[in-house]
Protein backbone atom coordinates (compact mmCIF):
# COMPACT_ATOMS: atom_id res chain seq x y z
CA UNK A 1 0.00 0.00 0.00
CA UNK A 2 1.45 3.33 -0.72
CA UNK A 3 2.44 5.89 1.25
CA UNK A 4 -0.80 7.96 2.33
CA UNK A 5 1.61 10.58 4.59
CA UNK A 6 3.17 10.59 7.97
CA UNK A 7 0.04 9.37 9.87
CA UNK A 8 -0.16 6.45 8.31
CA UNK A 9 3.04 5.20 7.95
CA UNK A 10 3.24 6.12 11.91
CA UNK A 11 0.61 3.06 12.26
CA UNK A 12 2.17 1.12 9.84
CA UNK A 13 5.38 1.18 12.07
CA UNK A 14 3.33 0.07 15.06
CA UNK A 15 2.29 -2.72 13.18
CA UNK A 16 5.67 -3.76 11.86
CA UNK A 17 6.88 -3.74 15.55
CA UNK A 18 4.05 -6.22 16.25
CA UNK A 19 0.84 -4.41 17.36
CA UNK A 20 -2.04 -6.32 15.71
CA UNK A 21 -4.79 -5.33 17.98
CA UNK A 22 -6.85 -2.09 18.13
CA UNK A 23 -9.34 -0.59 19.98
CA UNK A 24 -10.81 2.23 18.54
CA UNK A 25 -12.92 4.69 20.38
CA UNK A 26 -13.25 7.51 17.41
CA UNK A 27 -13.68 11.49 17.37
CA UNK A 28 -12.83 14.29 15.02
CA UNK A 29 -8.94 14.51 16.70
CA UNK A 30 -8.30 11.00 15.97
CA UNK A 31 -9.82 10.51 12.92
CA UNK A 32 -6.84 10.30 10.67
CA UNK A 33 -5.54 7.30 12.67
CA UNK A 34 -8.96 5.61 12.69
CA UNK A 35 -8.82 5.74 8.78
CA UNK A 36 -5.32 4.38 8.62
CA UNK A 37 -6.37 1.27 10.67
CA UNK A 38 -9.30 0.54 8.57
CA UNK A 39 -7.17 0.91 5.40
CA UNK A 40 -4.81 -1.27 6.50
CA UNK A 41 -7.30 -3.70 8.24
CA UNK A 42 -8.90 -3.95 4.44
CA UNK A 43 -5.88 -4.27 2.69
CA UNK A 44 -3.74 -6.14 5.15
CA UNK A 45 -0.54 -5.50 3.44
CA UNK A 46 1.45 -4.83 6.63
CA UNK A 47 -0.16 -8.21 8.10
CA UNK A 48 -3.55 -9.25 9.47
CA UNK A 49 -4.63 -6.98 12.05
CA UNK A 50 -8.25 -6.94 14.06
CA UNK A 51 -10.02 -3.53 14.77
CA UNK A 52 -12.62 -3.08 17.07
CA UNK A 53 -14.95 -0.11 18.36
CA UNK A 54 -16.62 0.71 21.23
CA UNK A 55 -17.97 4.39 22.04
CA UNK A 56 -17.03 4.48 25.30
CA UNK A 57 -13.39 5.22 26.32
CA UNK A 58 -13.30 3.18 29.49
CA UNK A 59 -15.08 0.15 28.82
CA UNK A 60 -12.79 -0.32 25.71
CA UNK A 61 -9.57 0.48 28.02
CA UNK A 62 -10.31 -2.68 29.90
CA UNK A 63 -11.44 -4.43 26.97
CA UNK A 64 -8.32 -3.63 24.89
CA UNK A 65 -6.86 -4.56 28.64
CA UNK A 66 -8.74 -8.22 28.35
CA UNK A 67 -6.82 -8.65 25.25
CA UNK A 68 -3.27 -8.44 26.21
CA UNK A 69 -4.62 -11.17 29.24
CA UNK A 70 -5.61 -13.91 26.33
CA UNK A 71 -3.01 -13.06 24.00
CA UNK A 72 -0.08 -11.81 25.82
CA UNK A 73 0.58 -9.38 23.54
CA UNK A 74 0.32 -5.61 23.24
CA UNK A 75 -3.20 -4.41 22.35
CA UNK A 76 -3.21 -0.52 21.36
CA UNK A 77 -6.55 1.11 22.48
CA UNK A 78 -7.04 4.77 20.07
CA UNK A 79 -8.62 7.54 21.37
CA UNK A 80 -9.24 11.18 20.32
CA UNK A 81 -7.81 14.05 22.90
CA UNK A 82 -8.88 15.44 25.54
CA UNK A 83 -10.88 14.01 28.98
CA UNK A 84 -11.89 10.95 26.68
CA UNK A 85 -7.90 9.61 27.41
CA UNK A 86 -8.51 10.72 31.45
CA UNK A 87 -10.98 7.84 30.99
CA UNK A 88 -8.57 5.52 29.86
CA UNK A 89 -6.36 5.60 33.72
CA UNK A 90 -8.26 2.83 35.39
CA UNK A 91 -7.66 0.20 32.71
CA UNK A 92 -4.16 1.73 32.75
CA UNK A 93 -3.30 1.14 36.24
CA UNK A 94 -4.71 -2.17 36.36
CA UNK A 95 -2.24 -3.32 33.68
CA UNK A 96 0.39 -1.91 35.45
CA UNK A 97 -0.15 -3.43 38.53
CA UNK A 98 -0.69 -6.77 36.18
CA UNK A 99 2.13 -6.19 34.05
CA UNK A 100 0.39 -6.45 30.85
CA UNK A 101 1.19 -4.19 27.44
CA UNK A 102 -1.52 -2.28 27.17
CA UNK A 103 -0.87 0.85 24.43
CA UNK A 104 -2.00 3.65 25.12
CA UNK A 105 -2.25 5.60 21.16
CA UNK A 106 -3.74 9.30 22.39
CA UNK A 107 -4.64 12.12 19.78
CA UNK A 108 -4.02 15.29 20.68
CA UNK A 109 -4.06 19.06 19.69
CA UNK A 110 -0.74 20.40 18.26
CA UNK A 111 1.99 21.41 21.26
CA UNK A 112 1.69 24.96 20.86
CA UNK A 113 -2.20 24.80 22.07
CA UNK A 114 -1.65 23.15 25.70
CA UNK A 115 -2.29 25.66 28.92
CA UNK A 116 -4.18 27.78 26.04
CA UNK A 117 -7.98 26.35 27.35
CA UNK A 118 -8.72 25.90 23.88
CA UNK A 119 -11.60 23.17 23.13
CA UNK A 120 -10.40 19.37 24.35
CA UNK A 121 -6.89 20.53 25.15
CA UNK A 122 -5.61 18.75 28.06
CA UNK A 123 -2.39 18.20 29.26
CA UNK A 124 -2.07 14.40 28.20
CA UNK A 125 1.88 13.69 28.77
CA UNK A 126 1.91 12.55 32.15
CA UNK A 127 -1.50 12.03 32.51
CA UNK A 128 -0.44 8.52 33.06
CA UNK A 129 2.20 9.12 35.34
CA UNK A 130 4.29 6.29 36.87
CA UNK A 131 1.47 3.89 35.44
CA UNK A 132 2.85 3.62 31.95
CA UNK A 133 6.59 2.40 31.37
CA UNK A 134 7.73 5.75 28.97
CA UNK A 135 5.52 8.30 27.29
CA UNK A 136 6.52 9.61 23.52
CA UNK A 137 5.32 13.13 22.67
CA UNK A 138 5.10 13.21 18.85
CA UNK A 139 4.44 15.90 16.60
CA UNK A 140 5.34 15.71 12.48
CA UNK A 141 8.92 15.87 11.94
CA UNK A 142 11.15 14.63 9.30
CA UNK A 143 12.36 11.53 11.32
CA UNK A 144 9.94 9.82 13.86
CA UNK A 145 11.54 6.92 16.55
CA UNK A 146 8.55 4.48 18.12
CA UNK A 147 9.00 2.32 21.06
CA UNK A 148 12.61 3.17 22.01
CA UNK A 149 13.14 1.87 25.40
CA UNK A 150 9.69 0.79 26.10
CA UNK A 151 10.22 -3.84 27.41
CA UNK A 152 6.53 -4.64 25.67
CA UNK A 153 5.10 -6.32 28.83
CA UNK A 154 3.75 -3.04 30.65
CA UNK A 155 1.32 0.07 30.17
CA UNK A 156 2.79 2.61 27.27
CA UNK A 157 1.75 5.60 25.98
CA UNK A 158 1.93 7.19 22.08
CA UNK A 159 0.72 10.44 22.52
CA UNK A 160 -0.11 12.10 18.60
CA UNK A 161 -0.23 15.49 18.25
CA UNK A 162 -2.30 16.14 14.85
CA UNK A 163 -2.63 19.22 12.62
CA UNK A 164 -6.31 20.18 11.23
CA UNK A 165 -4.41 20.10 8.27
CA UNK A 166 -1.57 17.30 7.54
CA UNK A 167 -0.48 18.93 4.47
CA UNK A 168 3.08 20.64 3.83
CA UNK A 169 3.80 24.42 2.48
CA UNK A 170 3.53 22.21 -0.51
CA UNK A 171 0.52 21.32 -0.49
CA UNK A 172 1.28 17.68 -0.22
CA UNK A 173 0.59 15.50 2.97
CA UNK A 174 3.64 15.68 5.00
CA UNK A 175 6.00 12.52 4.90
CA UNK A 176 7.97 11.14 7.99
CA UNK A 177 10.83 8.26 8.10
CA UNK A 178 9.24 5.83 10.54
CA UNK A 179 12.11 3.74 12.90
CA UNK A 180 11.60 1.55 15.67
CA UNK A 181 13.90 2.19 18.77
CA UNK A 182 15.76 -0.41 20.74
CA UNK A 183 13.63 -2.30 23.00
CA UNK A 184 14.52 -2.54 26.88
CA UNK A 185 15.16 -5.71 27.76
CA UNK A 186 13.80 -5.72 32.02
CA UNK A 187 14.15 -9.61 32.65
CA UNK A 188 16.58 -10.03 35.49
CA UNK A 189 18.16 -13.11 37.06
CA UNK A 190 16.28 -15.13 39.70
CA UNK A 191 17.78 -16.37 42.86
CA UNK A 192 15.56 -19.00 44.36
CA UNK A 193 17.60 -19.07 47.64
CA UNK A 194 14.69 -17.68 49.75
CA UNK A 195 12.64 -20.53 48.79
CA UNK A 196 15.15 -23.18 48.88
CA UNK A 197 15.63 -22.21 52.62
CA UNK A 198 12.03 -21.96 53.22
CA UNK A 199 11.31 -25.47 52.11
CA UNK A 200 14.33 -26.60 54.26
CA UNK A 201 12.69 -25.23 56.78
CA UNK A 202 9.52 -26.78 56.35
CA UNK A 203 9.50 -28.54 59.79
CA UNK A 204 8.43 -25.60 61.53
CA UNK A 205 5.04 -25.34 59.43
CA UNK A 206 4.69 -24.39 55.60
CA UNK A 207 1.79 -23.38 53.64
CA UNK A 208 1.91 -22.71 50.12
CA UNK A 209 -0.87 -19.91 49.46
CA UNK A 210 -1.32 -19.93 45.67
CA UNK A 211 -2.52 -16.90 43.50
CA UNK A 212 -3.77 -16.35 40.10
CA UNK A 213 -1.27 -17.95 37.41
CA UNK A 214 -0.77 -17.94 33.83
CA UNK A 215 -2.39 -20.54 31.90
CA UNK A 216 1.29 -21.64 30.71
CA UNK A 217 2.30 -21.89 34.35
CA UNK A 218 0.04 -24.24 35.84
CA UNK A 219 1.43 -27.86 34.68
CA UNK A 220 4.68 -26.55 36.71
CA UNK A 221 3.78 -25.02 39.63
CA UNK A 222 1.20 -28.43 40.05
CA UNK A 223 4.11 -31.30 39.62
CA UNK A 224 6.30 -29.00 42.18
CA UNK A 225 2.90 -29.04 44.76
CA UNK A 226 2.74 -32.53 44.29
CA UNK A 227 6.25 -33.24 45.17
CA UNK A 228 6.40 -30.45 48.16
CA UNK A 229 3.44 -32.38 49.32
CA UNK A 230 2.39 -29.07 51.88
CA UNK A 231 -1.02 -27.99 52.67
CA UNK A 232 -2.09 -25.28 49.91
CA UNK A 233 -4.47 -22.67 49.93
CA UNK A 234 -5.41 -21.99 46.19
CA UNK A 235 -7.58 -19.20 45.08
CA UNK A 236 -9.77 -19.90 41.84
CA UNK A 237 -7.73 -18.10 39.46
CA UNK A 238 -4.33 -20.55 40.26
CA UNK A 239 -6.39 -23.17 37.65
CA UNK A 240 -5.32 -25.38 40.69
CA UNK A 241 -7.43 -25.41 42.99
CA UNK A 242 -9.84 -28.39 42.12
CA UNK A 243 -6.53 -30.40 40.52
CA UNK A 244 -4.54 -31.01 44.16
CA UNK A 245 -7.31 -33.04 46.25
CA UNK A 246 -6.41 -33.36 49.44
CA UNK A 247 -3.56 -31.13 49.62
CA UNK A 248 -6.08 -28.11 49.38
CA UNK A 249 -7.43 -26.34 52.54
CA UNK A 250 -10.92 -25.94 53.15
CA UNK A 251 -11.90 -22.65 55.53
CA UNK A 252 -7.83 -21.92 55.26
CA UNK A 253 -8.23 -18.31 56.00
CA UNK A 254 -10.09 -19.46 59.44
CA UNK A 255 -7.80 -22.15 59.98
CA UNK A 256 -4.28 -20.25 59.33
CA UNK A 257 -5.61 -17.29 61.65
CA UNK A 258 -6.26 -19.76 64.24
CA UNK A 259 -2.44 -21.16 64.07
CA UNK A 260 -0.56 -19.06 61.97
CA UNK A 261 2.35 -21.29 60.32
CA UNK A 262 6.03 -20.63 60.24
CA UNK A 263 6.55 -19.88 56.74
CA UNK A 264 4.41 -19.04 53.84
CA UNK A 265 5.52 -19.17 50.64
CA UNK A 266 3.12 -17.35 48.28
CA UNK A 267 3.07 -17.95 44.08
CA UNK A 268 1.40 -16.39 41.52
CA UNK A 269 -0.75 -13.34 41.77
CA UNK A 270 -1.50 -11.45 45.25
CA UNK A 271 -4.08 -13.65 47.38
CA UNK A 272 -7.73 -12.78 47.97
CA UNK A 273 -8.16 -14.16 51.48
CA UNK A 274 -8.30 -11.95 54.31
CA UNK A 275 -5.38 -14.55 55.54
CA UNK A 276 -3.20 -12.92 53.12
CA UNK A 277 -3.74 -9.37 54.78
CA UNK A 278 -3.73 -10.57 58.33
CA UNK A 279 0.15 -11.63 57.28
CA UNK A 280 1.16 -7.48 57.85
CA UNK A 281 0.60 -8.48 61.71
CA UNK A 282 1.97 -11.71 61.69
CA UNK A 283 5.85 -10.52 61.56
CA UNK A 284 7.29 -13.99 63.06
CA UNK A 285 5.82 -15.75 59.27
CA UNK A 286 8.40 -15.66 56.91
CA UNK A 287 6.88 -14.47 54.17
CA UNK A 288 8.53 -15.69 50.45
CA UNK A 289 6.99 -14.96 47.05
CA UNK A 290 7.14 -16.04 43.41
CA UNK A 291 5.96 -13.24 41.54
CA UNK A 292 5.89 -12.67 37.75
CA UNK A 293 4.80 -8.71 38.86
CA UNK A 294 7.40 -8.33 40.95
CA UNK A 295 5.06 -7.04 43.79
CA UNK A 296 5.24 -8.23 47.09
CA UNK A 297 1.73 -7.68 48.17
CA UNK A 298 2.44 -6.61 51.71
CA UNK A 299 3.98 -3.50 53.24
CA UNK A 300 6.08 -5.38 56.18
CA UNK A 301 9.53 -7.69 55.61
CA UNK A 302 9.36 -10.23 52.93
CA UNK A 303 11.16 -11.63 50.74
CA UNK A 304 10.19 -11.25 46.78
CA UNK A 305 11.52 -14.17 43.74
CA UNK A 306 10.55 -11.82 40.46
CA UNK A 307 10.63 -13.80 37.69
CA UNK A 308 8.59 -15.79 35.33
CA UNK A 309 7.26 -18.69 37.49
CA UNK A 310 7.49 -21.76 35.17
CA UNK A 311 11.53 -21.05 35.00
CA UNK A 312 11.07 -20.30 38.84
CA UNK A 313 9.90 -23.96 39.46
CA UNK A 314 12.53 -25.91 37.04
CA UNK A 315 14.92 -23.62 38.70
CA UNK A 316 14.02 -24.77 42.70
CA UNK A 317 15.26 -28.74 41.39
CA UNK A 318 13.93 -31.48 42.86
CA UNK A 319 12.53 -30.39 46.27
CA UNK A 320 12.57 -32.04 49.46
CA UNK A 321 9.33 -33.22 50.52
CA UNK A 322 7.77 -31.30 53.06
CA UNK A 323 4.49 -32.36 54.51
CA UNK A 324 2.12 -31.53 56.67
CA UNK A 325 3.94 -30.53 60.13
CA UNK A 326 0.65 -28.67 61.40
CA UNK A 327 -2.03 -31.26 60.57
CA UNK A 328 -3.55 -28.49 59.22
CA UNK A 329 -5.08 -30.94 56.45
CA UNK A 330 -6.80 -32.72 59.18
CA UNK A 331 -8.59 -30.19 60.48
CA UNK A 332 -9.49 -28.85 56.74
CA UNK A 333 -10.94 -32.11 56.37
CA UNK A 334 -13.45 -32.17 59.36
CA UNK A 335 -13.89 -28.03 58.07
CA UNK A 336 -15.20 -29.40 54.41
CA UNK A 337 -18.04 -31.45 55.70
CA UNK A 338 -19.34 -28.84 58.66
CA UNK A 339 -19.20 -26.40 55.62
CA UNK A 340 -20.81 -28.77 53.10
CA UNK A 341 -23.42 -29.73 55.35
CA UNK A 342 -23.75 -25.94 56.24
CA UNK A 343 -24.10 -25.10 52.53
CA UNK A 344 -26.73 -28.13 51.79
CA UNK A 345 -28.95 -26.81 55.00
CA UNK A 346 -29.33 -23.37 53.62
CA UNK A 347 -29.11 -23.91 49.48
CA UNK A 348 -30.80 -20.65 48.91
CA UNK A 349 -28.32 -18.18 50.63
CA UNK A 350 -25.74 -16.54 48.69
CA UNK A 351 -22.85 -18.75 49.98
CA UNK A 352 -25.54 -21.99 48.79
CA UNK A 353 -26.57 -20.36 45.21
CA UNK A 354 -22.86 -20.22 44.28
CA UNK A 355 -22.19 -23.63 45.15
CA UNK A 356 -25.08 -24.46 42.72
CA UNK A 357 -23.74 -22.09 40.23
CA UNK A 358 -20.34 -23.90 39.92
CA UNK A 359 -21.54 -26.87 39.60
CA UNK A 360 -23.30 -25.30 36.39
CA UNK A 361 -20.36 -23.49 35.36
CA UNK A 362 -18.26 -26.47 34.77
CA UNK A 363 -20.15 -27.12 31.30
CA UNK A 364 -18.19 -24.12 30.23
CA UNK A 365 -14.84 -23.20 28.49
CA UNK A 366 -13.21 -20.69 30.50
CA UNK A 367 -14.29 -18.85 33.73
CA UNK A 368 -14.00 -15.04 34.76
CA UNK A 369 -14.80 -14.04 38.29
CA UNK A 370 -15.31 -10.40 39.48
CA UNK A 371 -14.10 -8.90 42.27
CA UNK A 372 -15.24 -8.28 45.55
CA UNK A 373 -17.63 -10.96 47.53
CA UNK A 374 -18.13 -13.34 43.94
CA UNK A 375 -14.44 -14.36 44.11
CA UNK A 376 -13.90 -14.66 47.58
CA UNK A 377 -17.41 -16.40 47.71
CA UNK A 378 -16.39 -18.85 44.90
CA UNK A 379 -12.77 -19.51 46.59
CA UNK A 380 -14.34 -20.73 49.61
CA UNK A 381 -17.59 -21.93 48.53
CA UNK A 382 -17.84 -23.38 44.83
CA UNK A 383 -17.23 -27.67 44.03
CA UNK A 384 -14.29 -28.74 44.12
CA UNK A 385 -14.45 -32.18 41.90
CA UNK A 386 -13.79 -30.65 38.31
CA UNK A 387 -11.65 -28.57 37.30
CA UNK A 388 -12.14 -25.52 34.85
CA UNK A 389 -10.63 -25.17 31.92
CA UNK A 390 -9.27 -21.61 32.26
CA UNK A 391 -10.11 -19.10 35.44
CA UNK A 392 -9.34 -15.39 35.10
CA UNK A 393 -9.85 -12.38 37.07
CA UNK A 394 -8.66 -8.99 37.12
CA UNK A 395 -6.55 -8.96 40.80
CA UNK A 396 -4.25 -5.44 39.80
CA UNK A 397 -5.46 -3.27 41.87
CA UNK A 398 -8.65 -5.24 42.95
CA UNK A 399 -11.22 -2.71 41.52
CA UNK A 400 -14.58 -3.53 40.32
CA UNK A 401 -14.31 -0.86 37.62
CA UNK A 402 -14.20 -2.21 33.96
CA UNK A 403 -14.99 -6.01 34.39
CA UNK A 404 -17.63 -7.23 32.17
CA UNK A 405 -15.43 -5.22 29.37
CA UNK A 406 -12.14 -6.90 30.37
CA UNK A 407 -13.76 -10.24 30.39
CA UNK A 408 -15.56 -9.34 27.07
CA UNK A 409 -11.80 -8.78 25.75
CA UNK A 410 -10.11 -11.95 27.46
CA UNK A 411 -13.23 -14.34 25.82
CA UNK A 412 -13.56 -12.81 22.53
CA UNK A 413 -13.24 -15.78 20.26
CA UNK A 414 -14.60 -18.04 22.98
CA UNK A 415 -17.57 -20.14 23.26
CA UNK A 416 -19.09 -21.45 26.28
CA UNK A 417 -17.44 -18.28 28.22
CA UNK A 418 -19.07 -17.74 32.09
CA UNK A 419 -18.47 -14.88 34.18
CA UNK A 420 -19.82 -14.10 37.66
CA UNK A 421 -20.06 -10.67 38.99
CA UNK A 422 -21.52 -8.78 41.72
CA UNK A 423 -24.38 -6.24 41.00
CA UNK A 424 -22.57 -2.98 41.88
CA UNK A 425 -20.00 -4.64 39.85
CA UNK A 426 -22.24 -5.00 36.46
CA UNK A 427 -23.74 -1.27 37.24
CA UNK A 428 -20.64 -0.08 36.92
CA UNK A 429 -19.92 -1.20 33.63
CA UNK A 430 -23.39 -0.87 31.77
CA UNK A 431 -21.96 0.35 28.29
CA UNK A 432 -19.31 -3.16 27.89
CA UNK A 433 -22.44 -4.74 26.42
CA UNK A 434 -22.12 -2.70 23.43
CA UNK A 435 -19.04 -4.86 22.05
CA UNK A 436 -21.16 -8.11 22.25
CA UNK A 437 -21.83 -8.02 17.64
CA UNK A 438 -17.76 -8.03 17.90
CA UNK A 439 -17.08 -11.09 19.81
CA UNK A 440 -18.23 -14.96 20.14
CA UNK A 441 -21.80 -14.82 22.00
CA UNK A 442 -22.49 -18.48 21.57
CA UNK A 443 -23.05 -20.06 25.01
CA UNK A 444 -21.52 -16.53 26.66
CA UNK A 445 -23.05 -16.63 30.20
CA UNK A 446 -23.01 -13.54 32.35
CA UNK A 447 -23.79 -13.55 35.64
CA UNK A 448 -24.39 -11.15 38.21
CA UNK A 449 -25.35 -11.70 41.98
CA UNK A 450 -27.94 -9.60 43.36
CA UNK A 451 -28.36 -9.05 46.68
CA UNK A 452 -29.27 -5.70 46.40
CA UNK A 453 -26.05 -3.22 46.82
CA UNK A 454 -22.27 -3.86 48.08
CA UNK A 455 -22.80 -6.37 50.92
CA UNK A 456 -19.23 -7.45 51.48
CA UNK A 457 -19.04 -4.07 53.28
CA UNK A 458 -21.92 -4.96 55.69
CA UNK A 459 -19.80 -7.28 56.58
CA UNK A 460 -17.28 -5.04 58.28
CA UNK A 461 -17.43 -5.02 62.11
CA UNK A 462 -17.58 -0.90 61.66
CA UNK A 463 -20.34 -1.16 59.55
CA UNK A 464 -22.36 -3.07 62.28
CA UNK A 465 -22.28 -0.43 64.54
CA UNK A 466 -23.89 2.33 62.33
CA UNK A 467 -27.95 2.93 62.32
CA UNK A 468 -29.60 1.80 59.38
CA UNK A 469 -28.98 4.88 57.37
CA UNK A 470 -25.08 5.05 57.84
CA UNK A 471 -25.18 1.31 56.45
CA UNK A 472 -27.19 2.23 53.81
CA UNK A 473 -24.47 5.06 52.53
CA UNK A 474 -21.72 2.37 53.04
CA UNK A 475 -23.46 -0.71 51.11
CA UNK A 476 -25.01 1.69 48.39
CA UNK A 477 -28.57 -0.40 49.09
CA UNK A 478 -30.90 -0.74 45.58
CA UNK A 479 -33.36 -2.74 44.16
CA UNK A 480 -32.77 -2.66 40.54
CA UNK A 481 -32.76 -5.29 38.35
CA UNK A 482 -31.14 -6.26 35.36
CA UNK A 483 -33.91 -7.61 32.95
CA UNK A 484 -34.11 -4.44 31.27
CA UNK A 485 -30.58 -4.07 30.73
CA UNK A 486 -30.22 -7.10 29.42
CA UNK A 487 -33.21 -6.47 26.64
CA UNK A 488 -31.63 -2.96 25.93
CA UNK A 489 -28.13 -4.65 24.54
CA UNK A 490 -29.91 -7.80 22.79
CA UNK A 491 -29.20 -10.84 25.63
CA UNK A 492 -31.19 -13.66 26.92
CA UNK A 493 -32.30 -13.29 30.61
CA UNK A 494 -32.93 -15.49 33.37
CA UNK A 495 -34.23 -14.65 36.73
CA UNK A 496 -33.19 -17.11 40.00
CA UNK A 497 -35.03 -16.44 43.18
CA UNK A 498 -34.46 -20.15 44.34
CA UNK A 499 -33.08 -23.31 44.10
CA UNK A 500 -35.56 -24.46 41.79
CA UNK A 501 -34.66 -21.65 39.27
CA UNK A 502 -31.26 -23.77 38.01
CA UNK A 503 -32.74 -24.88 35.24
CA UNK A 504 -31.30 -23.33 31.90
CA UNK A 505 -29.46 -23.84 28.90
CA UNK A 506 -26.82 -21.64 27.28
CA UNK A 507 -28.19 -20.29 23.78
CA UNK A 508 -26.72 -18.99 20.41
CA UNK A 509 -26.50 -15.92 22.45
CA UNK A 510 -25.54 -14.04 25.56
CA UNK A 511 -27.58 -14.85 28.25
CA UNK A 512 -27.77 -12.76 31.59
CA UNK A 513 -28.32 -15.14 34.37
CA UNK A 514 -29.67 -12.60 37.06
CA UNK A 515 -29.15 -14.57 40.35
CA UNK A 516 -31.04 -12.94 43.81
CA UNK A 517 -30.27 -15.21 46.59
CA UNK A 518 -32.49 -15.11 50.12
CA UNK A 519 -31.23 -12.20 52.52
CA UNK A 520 -32.34 -14.19 55.90
CA UNK A 521 -30.79 -17.58 54.25
CA UNK A 522 -27.94 -15.38 53.67
CA UNK A 523 -27.76 -13.57 57.08
CA UNK A 524 -28.22 -17.28 58.75
CA UNK A 525 -25.28 -18.98 56.81
CA UNK A 526 -22.82 -16.52 57.98
CA UNK A 527 -23.56 -16.90 61.50
CA UNK A 528 -23.74 -20.18 61.68
CA UNK A 529 -20.13 -20.59 59.52
CA UNK A 530 -18.75 -18.00 61.88
CA UNK A 531 -19.59 -20.92 65.03
CA UNK A 532 -17.95 -24.21 63.12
Amino acid sequence: MSSKGWVSDLVGACIAAGIQEYVVCAGARNLGLVMALADYAEHGEAGDIRVFSHFEERAAGFFALGRTVHSGAPCAVVTTSGTAVAELLPAVIEAHYQKRPLLVISADRPVRFRGSGSPQVIDQVGLFGNYVEGVEDIEWQDDITLFDGWSGLTPWQMNICLEEDETGPDGNVRMSKMRLGELNDTRANIDMLPALGMIKDAWRGLVVMLGGLEPDDREEVRHFLRDLGAPVLADSTSGLRETLGSLTLVDGDRILTENPPANILRIGEVPVGRFWRDLEDLPKVNVVSISRTGYAGLARVSSVIHGDISRCMRALGEVTRAGDSMDYLKTSKRKNGRVSELLESLPESEPGMVRTLSIMATVGRSLYLGNSLPIREWNDFAQRDVAYELVRANRGANGIDGQIATWLGATADDEDAWAVFGDLTAMYDLSAPALLGQVQCRGRMLVVINNGGGKIFGRLPAVGQLNEEGVGLITNHHSHSFEHWAAMWGMNYVRIDGIEGFDFEPGEKTTVVEVVPDSRQTELFWEKLARL
